[in-house]
């Protein structure tokens, strides 16, 4: 992929500085010099036919994007398609929300309840995609960006689909991927809590619970539901957890759909109240002159 160098002007945007890698992208930080305005933009290059499917994706990325309106979801503002005929697209841009943070795995937050507090916004945020029917089938700590506000924002739908698709592909990440997604079955709300509650567990406890492909694995080497290991309770690899909230945490990551939370609502819900009572114990202890504990 050609790289863009500071002070290139791109489909009409000024290159400030690369920001970011994907697996098939790169993110630049550029300015409209008309308007002054600061933007993200992604660029994805078609060197040969496989890799195709990362200029689907983005453009699928684009389409979800323009269809959902959450404070807590990156707005991506314009989709731009380099022609290389009068058919065939050689590169795709995405002009997208720039968002001044860190992302969750490069800064974990500090403190239990600005950890919630973060969690409690995602979930939120994938609750309305529930609502407009998709999923977004990747949540997992470097997809999630923070402000120092403590602002939190989903800032990849890369592998986001309609609810109810089976993927040809395996689609995922290990140490956060659901069974059905490596089992290649229908991909729905319940994938979206997993996936959410493996990141809770790995941000609380900092090691990952068990799955059906876990870092290294393949599909050859893929667990059958009922051989997955059984994670042990977040509670007790960090004795801090307020226990709602590792009841919170083990029932999203149950094996068997049907046995996690019914909607990510419920989840919003009870997030919500255990943010209430972290926040209300943070500040008795900041207000006798001690600091809360941290969260990991």
């Amino acid at each position: 992929m050609a790289e863009k160098k500071v002070g290139d002007l791109v489909e009409g945007y000024r290159v400030l500085r690369e920001i970011g890698r994907g697996a098939a992208s790169i993110i630049y930080l550029v300015q409209d010099p008309r308007s002054k305005q600061i933007w993200a933009m992604k660029h994805v290059e078609k060197n040969d036919a496989k890799d195709q499917r990362f200029l689907d994706q983005a453009e699928a990325e684009y389409k979800i994007a323009s269809e959902l309106n959450h404070p807590s979801i990156r707005k991506i503002e314009r989709l731009i398609k380099v022609k290389q005929n009068i058919l065939a697209v050689r590169e795709l841009y995405l002009v997208m929300e720039f968002i001044d943070g860190i992302s969750e795995d490069r800064q974990p937050p500090r403190t239990f309840d600005r950890a919630v507090g973060i969690f409690h916004q995602i979930a939120g945020a994938m609750a309305h995609m529930h609502d407009r029917g998709y999923v977004h089938a990747d949540m997992k700590p470097n997809n999630i960006m923070v402000t120092d506000a403590g602002v939190a924002k989903i800032i990849d739908l890369g592998q986001s689909c309609r609810t109810g698709t089976t993927k040809e592909r395996i689609q995922g990440t290990p140490d956060y991927i659901a069974p059905e997604q490596v089992h290649r079955r229908a991909i729905t709300a319940k994938t979206d809590i997993y996936n959410l509650g493996a990141t809770m567990y790995w941000t609380f406890t900092r090691q990952h619970i068990p799955t059906a492909m876990p870092k290294g694995g393949s599909l050859v080497n893929s667990v059958e539901d009922h051989l997955i290991e059984k994670p042990r309770p977040a509670i007790e690899l960090n004795p801090r957890i307020h226990p709602k909230l590792n009841e919170i945490i083990m029932h999203c990551v149950e094996v068997d759909p049907e046995r996690r939370p019914d909607t990510m609502a419920v989840v919003v819900d009870r997030l919500n109240l255990v943010h209430g009572i972290l926040r209300a114990e943070a500040e008795r202890m900041r207000a006798n002159g001690v600091v809360p504990p941290p969260a990991a």
